[in-house]
């Protein structure tokens, strides 16, 4: 008697064990699917809503930003300021290519005489190579990856938008937000700009 109540034992743990291991994995499962359809979200956005997104995502964090993108950037996209400190942002949207050394590089190039006591961060929405990773060892340079890129989406809560729509009162774009009413299209140049649209 004492061994059946034993192995009986024994098979609860087995079965208990095993529920919460399949529950793990299929949270698992449900946050790598979240994470790879944002990141699929990011690599649609057009390359100047991208950095939008990028410079609300840092404004999110503390900084004050401003979007240098466009044609004669220099190589730097967006311009985080904190804490009195300059620093530089470039936006790529990788989407099959890794992001090779040369592209590092010439964004070191960019930025190497403006530092001044800040860095600069290079985000894309894929991954780098070995060799760019390298590069960046020893100078003032954050990589972030797609990886990175998510922990810095979850940090911040920035919604990505999924209206491919441009706010009618300025150059950025509608972002879905949430609200004390519910949620909301917000311009992602706010506060400069106030526009709102109740969805």
């Amino acid at each position: 008697k004492e061994l059946y109540l034993l192995g009986g034992g024994v098979l609860l743990l087995v079965l208990v064990f095993k529920i919460i291991t399949d529950l793990l994995n299929r949270k698992s499962k449900i946050k790598w699917f979240l994470g790879k359809k944002k990141i699929q979200d990011l690599q649609f956005l057009t390359p100047t809503k991208f950095e939008n997104y990028i410079e609300e995502l840092f404004r999110s964090l503390g900084y004050k930003t401003k979007t240098v993108g466009g044609r004669g950037d220099g190589g730097i996209d967006v311009e985080a300021e904190k804490n009195g400190i300059m620093h530089y942002i470039q936006c790529k949207k990788f989407i099959t290519r890794q992001v090779p050394v040369g592209a590092v590089r010439d964004f070191y190039g960019a930025i190497a005489d403006k530092i001044d006591g800040g860095k600069g961060y290079f985000i894309t929405t894929n991954v780098f190579t070995l060799d760019a990773e390298k590069f960046a060892q020893d100078k003032p340079i954050e990589l972030v990856d797609r990886f990175k890129l998510m922990e810095y989406v979850k940090l911040t809560n920035v919604e990505i938008p999924v209206i491919d729509e441009g706010c009618p009162k300025c150059d950025g774009m509608l972002i879905e937000r949430k609200g004390k009413f519910g949620r909301f299209l917000g311009c992602s140049n706010y506060p400069k700009c106030d526009y709102t649209n109740r969805l």
